[in-house]
């Protein structure tokens, strides 16, 4: 997600909130505070909206506020009133017994180290009753076979397309070595302006390209992305490289396995030459080694957070990226740097080997520089995977590029094109409408639609983020973090009610089927992306970004198109529909 979203749920705002934050909940206890000391606590909460969730939170800290072990009837009234709740004298009796109970449950459970990577086993699933899906197999095929040839100075390549790419190597007019080469020393020399790379992986890049070298000589082709030079998100796991997470406590973290996203573009035969910036703990496109740029200006930020997966295509630093997206990640800087941006349906990716943001939230997709690298890539790294048990449905990623995209249905989100005063801006609005127009002109009959509303994504997301991320805040690892606003974060949503987290998941639920109504007659949806990021972050949905104009000073702007659950095939035929009648993704920064 980004840090510039205004998420719905509550939060603190402040290093001096945070502050209070932490030093109540996670103090040991202490001398008694004065009463202005607890009013002042119960007012600082209350103020910020939190007074509906917080009974088990402000019990806590009222029992490290008095220095008390236990409960008593006077804690659970004060807690009770911030909460806004009123009990009689023989209710508030039985639950003082039962909120004791629960402490020595939380006391016990905190003595169990819980990695991040330990899913609660409770899994999302997108689908609601009555979907259908295609589970036949299907040749996957190209839009046809690019007319290409090496070009005196290989670095022109640098911005081709991977499906181009693919037939310089095919054809052996270019060794994958030589291209890994070409794309590891333009991370070398532009890495200083765009502060996009943590990690180069130059012996193992050329280890693997020199095997893909051997293999195609030899007549074992694997595939368009053999051989073919990518970048990796930098919360991804590669054995033996670092995996920071964008975050100084975790600079120096090595995690002895491969993602399951590796693992499988190793098998494809594509060559990984970097491990990508990403927003700390993934939020922003801040990370601790300062902030990742946008090739177009770099003087503002990429966006994030899979800030160095936007901008490495994008710069021509690699022949695609791989990004993840809790609510949002993938979309918004692949709009701010101009590339074209999968997140797929939840669950279409494993997440394994993963860091872990949002355990019903995340996915992992490709940002590319065309629509068809996407399908690519996906073709790739999707499937069933039985170490991530979110992804347990074997509907196949069918692609056939020359495909009939004339008969795709197609709606836009009315409200979200006729708002006066757009988050996005005038010259982004201004090129959304004007997409519309583009689909008209391609025979398309755009039908106005409604959809849900929804302010819960981040709500959910913190919360699953403060269980991930427990021991890290509790053993205040978290001082280290360049965002302290971060701390605060997990620890209000540490004081959500399991009930309330429940709630939310079941009004989610309700978002689904609502979605599920809606798209009963379309294939895609077109919408500015920060109107229906939030809604499909919840839901499910698959979501692609593509180029659509750029700004007066120069930098790119995007649309986004919704397709049906598991409907990435009809979903990326729209897209190249679009693509295909512009030229927006044929332009290049100057660097």
């Amino acid at each position: 997600m980004t840090e510039s979203m205004e998420r719905g749920s509550p939060r603190l705002d402040g290093a001096s909130t945070a502050a209070a934050v932490s030093g109540r909940a996670d103090r040991k206890a202490g001398p008694r505070a004065d009463a202005g000391g607890r009013r002042g606590f119960l007012a600082c909460f209350s103020g910020m909206g939190l007074g509906a969730t917080l009974l088990p939170g402000c019990l806590w800290a009222r029992m490290q506020d008095s220095g008390a072990s236990e409960v008593d009837p006077a804690m659970m009234r004060d807690a009770a009133a911030l909460a806004g709740l009123e009990f009689t004298d023989e209710e508030y009796d039985l639950m003082v017994d039962e909120a004791n109970k629960n402490f020595a449950h939380y006391q016990e459970m905190r003595e169990i180290s819980l990695d991040n990577s330990v899913a609660p086993p409770l899994y999302f699933d997108p689908v609601v009753p009555g979907m259908r899906f295609d589970r036949s197999e299907r040749p996957f095929r190209l839009s046809g076979t690019p007319d290409v040839t090496r070009p005196s100075d290989l670095e022109e390549v640098a911005f081709w397309p991977v499906t181009h790419l693919a037939r310089l190597v095919e054809t052996r007019a270019v060794r994958s070595v030589e291209l890994t080469e070409m794309y590891l020393e333009r991370l070398e020399r532009l890495n200083p302006v765009l502060n996009c790379v943590v990690t180069l992986t130059p012996e193992r890049a050329l280890a693997k390209a020199r095997e893909a070298d051997e293999e195609i000589a030899a007549g074992r082709y694997r595939g368009p992305l053999h051989g073919i030079p990518w970048g990796a998100k930098d919360i991804i796991a590669v054995s033996g490289y670092r995996t920071t997470w964008g975050a100084q406590p975790f600079e120096d973290q090595v995690l002895d396995l491969d993602a399951a996203v590796v693992e499988r573009l190793d098998a494809a035969g594509a060559v990984l030459v970097a491990k990508l910036t990403t927003g700390e703990l993934a939020f922003g496109d801040q990370w601790f080694g300062g902030r990742t740029n946008n090739p177009w200006n770099p003087e503002e930020g990429s966006s994030g957070s899979s800030a160095g997966s936007g901008c490495a295509p994008a710069a021509g630093l690699v022949g695609f990226a791989i990004g993840t997206d809790t609510g949002g990640s993938i979309l918004s800087p692949s709009v701010r740097c101009g590339v074209v941006g999968l997140r797929p349906t939840f669950g279409r990716v494993s997440r394994y080997g993963v860091m872990a943001a949002g355990y019903s939230l995340d996915k992992i997709g490709p940002m590319t520089r065309t629509v068809e690298d996407n399908a690519v890539v996906l073709h790739a790294i999707a499937g069933p995977d039985d170490r991530d048990l979110a992804v347990v449905r074997d509907v196949p990623f069918h692609w056939d590029g020359a495909g009939d995209a004339a008969g795709l249905r197609i709606g836009y989100f009315a409200s979200a094109f006729e708002e006066a005063d757009s988050p996005e801006g005038e010259a982004t609005m201004a090129h959304a409408r004007r997409t519309l127009e583009t689909l008209r002109s391609l025979g398309y009959d755009p039908r106005p639609v409604d959809l849900p509303e929804n302010r819960l994504t981040y709500f959910i997301e913190y919360v699953e983020r403060a269980a991930g991320f427990d021991e890290f805040k509790r053993t205040r690892q978290d001082a280290g973090l360049r965002r302290q606003r971060h701390r605060g974060e997990l620890r209000a949503s540490h004081l959500v009610p399991g009930v309330e987290y429940l709630q939310a998941n079941r009004i989610r639920r309700l978002n689904m089927d609502e979605m599920a109504a809606v798209f009963d007659d379309l294939d895609v949806i077109v919408s500015p992306w920060r109107a229906i990021n939030p809604v499909t972050s919840m839901t499910g949905h698959p979501v692609v970004t593509v180029p659509n104009g750029f700004e007066e000073d120069g930098t790119p702007t995007g649309i986004s198109l919704v397709g049906q659950i598991y409907g990435e095939e009809r979903l990326l035929l729209a897209a190249k529909a679009l693509q295909d009648a512009t030229d927006f993704h044929t332009r290049h920064p100057s660097l």
